[in-house]
């Protein structure tokens, strides 16, 4: 009988023993699902921001090509006619023109936008042949959160 008690005593220690390495196995597996879903939050948010930047920059742009429509808009022609550098920087419109591209931001909406007359041209594209037309740069930014979004068009106004 005495080999039978010690049997049990034994299976009765490796039993928790066991029990404490699976608990230890659940407790990492919980642990590295945690993470993940922390991650995958952070990423959706990173989307949705990215998406508010765009949407704002998006809709400053169609105010900016707005403006630009009306028969009574006129800018002179642009001394620096490259893309303003300084949209990847600038963090507000009303700050006036930019030492650096001559663009001065116009709030709109969630973004800003700037417009350069960059010359004029004849036979633009989507222009009626031997038509001149002034065109325009129109630059929105949009920001969400650390998120910045610039959009450009060029605008035929003939």
């Amino acid at each position: 009988m005495r080999k039978a008690s010690l049997t049990v005593h034994t299976q009765r220690g490796m039993a928790l023993l066991v029990s404490l390495v699976f608990l230890l196995l659940l407790t990492l597996i919980g642990l590295s699902s945690m993470q993940n879903a922390t991650l995958q939050e952070k990423m959706a948010g990173s989307v949705s921001l990215r998406n508010q930047s765009f949407q704002g920059a998006e809709a400053a742009l169609r105010v900016g090509e707005s403006a630009v429509q009306l028969d009574s808009y006129s800018l002179p022609v642009c001394s620096q006619c490259a893309p303003p550098a300084d949209a990847s920087t600038i963090t507000a419109a009303g700050a006036g023109a930019s030492s650096t591209s001559g663009v001065t931001w116009i709030a709109s909406g969630r973004g800003f936008y700037g417009v350069q007359n960059i010359g004029t041209t004849v036979n633009a594209v989507n222009v009626p042949s031997n038509t001149s037309a002034t065109l325009y740069r129109v630059t929105a930014v949009g920001i969400a959160g650390n998120s910045r979004s610039v959009v450009e068009s060029i605008y035929a106004k003939y």
